[in-house]
């Protein structure tokens, strides 16, 4: 008989690669950008593993697949391997992933542990039990297949033979080759019997195969003569011999003596130059194959996540009784929908978790979503639903419009907790779940600021108690201290010198003077502006006095104590960017000025780093979820009077990144149109860079009643029937109130979508006259909402609204530019938002403009402490006040968090609690451990 056909697997193999070509080009036609993905994980540095890598990224770079090599050092454990590992199966620019064997390493690691731990739907060598166990039953249209038997089989469907009803003989029975063989080939309904080194009459077994596939790692085992005549000879064995005519001394062979049985196979693979290119091209069409899997499923852009369908009830049930109508997502797998890396997530238990930093700069080049903020009219006492409104938009964003969506708002106090408010985590059926958790402790952050504003408040009275009473040489002995029998300043020391513009690092050199600038901050008592905080409302800590011990030596002085989140460390939470910028806006805090009026930091205190320590948790923010099951960053929570009351700038900036470019980030400013979003804009937006594409603007028919003259609202009284039965005329008179903040939102460049948050007690003509008032009073859009009694269904129409206004060109643009005097900033606020026709400083607030100018902080943002119950510093004025004169009674500096802060009428940063507090109803039940009566 003729000779056998060789079965050229260089030419197959480069046929292969111009078809997967094709279909990488046509790929990237249907979703532009796109690449598909292919980690090659190696561990060690064996010079075969090199070669072999080295071929499969020639293949890649060629097929236009995006191949990483990821090398690990011969000392990586088991556990680095598998954190890599885990890295790889979570980015979703990998498509295709494998792991170079064997493993080249001194420590003890699993192969078979190592190889599992690859995720099976990447897992194109084919290599994880789930593939193996899924080809042996024959699901082959759902697993990956190794690599070289699938080129086997493409080289076998090459001859042209029918596979089906041939005996069919594999001689191998490796997890790689032999054992996948055996079932590609029963799945073709061949006849199929596995041979190995071991079993017995192999050349007779051998003789009656139609196809033979040897994978034996055995130099020429099988001998020609073994050969059926007209069989096909299928040789996967690379192995070396010695050979005295080649220059290395040696040469390749398979496992089949090639020239013996060439002579009565029908066709056989040559060694080299058979199995092994076919072998790469398999792995670069099984990348492929994993792609367009991935491109099937998973629009790039678009998260692969499950909504949690409610169970609307009528009526509608207590806050808590909806919130645990709903069985929360784990927050882990929360956090895998939407992007985050498991290395990038610290979970708190099941439903909470903390979000690292790093995620930011991995998505550095992600383009950022549409940014939305949630503000509102000048509310009742009762509040007018923001925080509702804000969560119902996100559900309807995301679970009915299925677009990525985040809503970013702000942790609430315990203290209003515990107080008269109750719960801050929307209401009805537009919450954050579960509520307890939102509500009580969280992560912890609040606690964190209060440990740290604290520790500066300590620091403040430790430091003057020992300026007071001790010399020169005494404190300097003290502040630099002999370690080891050497005096050295610490890193905070040296920037205190050299703000006193000491240029010297060896303590031993300076001079007397030097000496006493450097450990006399010399503070004013009277002129500190630091108070001591805590997370529960308590009226008599608003006033007290300290240091009555008998060992502080009769150094009393007032003090007081404020709620935690009107601590500025919280107002620099929420607006730092990051670690490093952290650190330094902390060291910046002004907390008081020595007797010759230069301003003390928290730096000159030298307590910047432990200030840093205690926040460095705290910085993260934090995940949860709404009802619905889309995802919520909880993040800082500062007031939103003598602070901006925004939540994070950091959660706004990953929500953004994660999103992508066709999602939304909804966000909520505190109070009115009037402070919190004014706020944001000018304070929030000025530090993050970030510029809003939509203003949401809460409305309600009650406050608009109130706004046009109604009765006085009260807070647990009963509405008066003004309220509840239909009066257009009232109405319409109050609807100026809209009109104003609609104006007030235009006036920096964002288009304004009104959200008309529908009461049971409106009427539909109320409703209707609402909308139709703010559309002409300059709106986008106006629209009717129901979010609390349907939860996202009753938010659609605002969300497309949201949607469409995105799409408009937004001329965003400040109020003011910092570099005004600070009087003429805080007059354009007064008259441009509020309308008032001037504002009249105090001789304090006047002396604090001279004194701040001098310090250098006069190019600060404004952040006006104003009530939140009327556009004018007056309460009881409701509707659109005109003619006032705007009262400053004084005027104060955050300086870390970057802002001054004028106070415009009289208020309290320590609430206190009412008559019959919230916590008479509160109670825990020891068995099941649920919290009862808080909400």
């Amino acid at each position: 008989m003729a000779p056998a056909q060789v079965l050229c697997g260089k030419a197959a193999a480069a046929q292969m690669r111009e078809r997967l070509k094709t279909q990488v080009a046509q790929m990237k036609e249907r979703v532009p950008g796109f690449r598909p993905g292919l980690a090659i994980l190696q561990v060690g540095d064996r010079d075969d593993s090199n070669i072999y890598i080295s071929m499969k990224l020639k293949a890649a770079a060629e097929i236009g697949i995006n191949a990483n090599h990821i090398k690990l050092p011969n000392t990586a454990t088991e556990a680095e391997v598998l954190r890599c590992i885990t890295a790889l199966n979570e980015d979703p620019a990998v498509h295709g992933f494998i792991v170079q064997l064997p493993l080249e390493t001194d420590q003890p690691i699993s192969t078979e542990k190592v190889t599992n731990a690859v995720a099976p739907e990447k897992d194109v060598d084919g290599l994880t039990s789930i593939n193996a166990g899924k080809l042996s039953r024959g699901d082959l249209g759902d697993c990956f297949i190794p690599c070289t038997p699938k080129g086997c089989m493409e080289l076998i469907r090459q001859t042209g033979i029918q596979i089906a009803g041939k005996k069919a003989v594999v001689v191998g029975r490796s997890k790689i080759v032999g054992a996948p063989m055996h079932d590609l080939l029963l799945w073709s309904h061949a006849t199929v019997t596995t041979c190995h080194t071991k079993t017995a009459a192999l050349a007779e077994e051998v003789s009656k195969a139609d196809i033979l596939v040897v994978a034996a790692g055995k130099p020429e085992m099988v001998k020609g003569e073994w050969i059926k005549p007209g069989a096909v000879v299928i040789d996967c064995g690379i192995n070396h011999i010695p050979d005295s005519t080649k220059p290395n001394g040696k040469t390749v062979v398979g496992d089949v003596a090639y020239s013996a049985a060439k002579e009565r196979a029908s066709y056989i693979t040559p060694v080299p130059g058979g199995v092994g290119p076919m072998t790469v091209a398999m792995l670069m069409q099984s990348t492929i194959e994993s792609a367009q899997r991935f491109l099937e499923q998973c629009q790039p852009g678009k998260w692969n996540i499950q909504y949690n369908q409610l169970r609307l009830r009528t009526p509608v049930p207590s806050d808590i009784e909806v919130s645990r109508s709903c069985i929360p997502k784990l927050i882990g797998h929360l956090a895998r929908e939407v992007g985050l890396l498991s290395e990038e997530v610290e979970l708190y238990g099941r439903t909470k978790a903390k979000v690292l930093l790093s995620t930011l700069k991995r998505l550095k080049d992600q383009p950022d979503g549409k940014y939305v903020v949630v503000t509102g009219i000048t509310p009742t006492p009762l509040g007018e639903g923001k925080s509702t409104t804000t969560i119902g938009l996100a559900q309807a964003l995301g679970a009915h419009l299925h677009l990525n969506v985040f809503a970013c708002v702000r942790q609430p106090s315990q203290g209003p907790t515990f107080g008269i408010k109750g719960g801050a985590a929307g209401g009805g059926y537009s919450q954050v779940i579960p509520m307890e958790e939102f509500n009580l402790h969280l992560t912890g952050d609040i606690h964190a600021i209060t440990a740290a504003n604290n520790l500066v408040a300590a620091a403040i009275d430790a430091r003057m108690f020992h300026e007071q009473t001790q010399s020169d040489q005494a404190l300097y002995t003290r502040l630099v201290p002999l370690i080891n029998g050497v005096r050295k300043f610490s890193d905070i020391q040296i920037r205190r010198l050299q703000k006193l513009g000491i240029e010297k690092t060896d303590p031993g050199t300076l001079t007397d003077e030097e000496r006493n600038k450097f450990v006399r901050l010399d503070i004013d008592p009277a002129t500190i502006t630091w108070q001591r905080v805590m997370d529960t409302n308590d009226r008599f800590l608003r006033k007290i006095t300290i240091g009555q011990s008998p060992t502080e030596k009769g150094f009393t002085r007032t003090a007081q104590f404020d709620i935690t989140v009107a601590s500025e460390i919280m107002a620099v939470l929420a607006l730092t960017d990051g670690l490093g910028d952290m650190r330094r806006r902390l060291g910046k805090m002004v907390v008081a000025s020595s007797k010759k009026g230069e301003p003390v930091t928290t730096d000159d205190l030298g307590v910047t780093g432990a200030l840093s320590v205690l926040m460095k948790d705290a910085v993260k923010p934090n995940l949860m979820q709404t009802l619905e099951g889309t995802p919520v960053f909880v993040h800082a929570g500062p007031f939103a009077n003598i602070a901006h009351g925004n939540s994070s700038v950091l959660a706004d900036k990953i929500a953004l990144k994660l999103v992508g470019q066709e999602g939304f980030v909804v966000t909520e400013a505190g109070f009115g149109a009037d402070i919190g979003m004014e706020k944001f804009f000018n304070i929030k937006c000025r530090y993050s860079g970030l510029r809003p594409h939509v203003v949401v603007l809460v409305a309600t028919v009650r406050a608009l009643k109130m706004h046009g003259g109604g009765p006085t609202v009260t807070a647990g009284v009963p509405l008066p029937k003004e309220y509840t039965e239909e009066n257009l005329q009232l109405l319409a008179t109050g609807c100026s109130n809209l009109g104003k903040q609609i104006q007030n939102a235009r006036t920096f460049g964002t288009p304004v979508v009104v959200a008309v948050n529908a009461f049971k007690s409106d009427t539909e003509a109320e409703l209707q006259l609402v909308i139709q008032l703010a559309k002409e009073a300059g709106a986008y859009d106006a629209v009717k909402c129901t979010h609390w009694a349907e939860g996202g269904k009753g938010a659609v129409a605002l969300a497309q609204a949201v949607q469409r206004a995105s799409q408009e060109l937004s001329n965003f643009k400040f109020l003011y530019n910092v570099e005004l005097p600070v009087v003429e900033k805080i007059r354009i606020i007064a008259q441009q938002i509020y309308g008032a026709k001037d504002i009249e400083l105090s001789p304090e607030a006047e002396q604090k403009v001279v004194v701040y100018t001098k310090q250098g902080f006069g190019n600060l943002p404004i952040c006006m402490a104003k009530t939140h119950l009327s556009l004018s510093h007056d309460p009881e004025k409701k509707g659109v006040p005109t003619g006032f004169i705007l009262p400053i009674r004084d005027i104060r500096a955050s300086v870390g968090a970057g802002f001054l802060y004028p106070l415009v009428g009289t208020m309290s940063t320590m609430p206190g609690l009412p008559t019959r507090p919230c916590f008479y109803d509160i109670d825990l039940d020891p068995v099941s451990e649920q919290v009862n009566g808080l909400f």
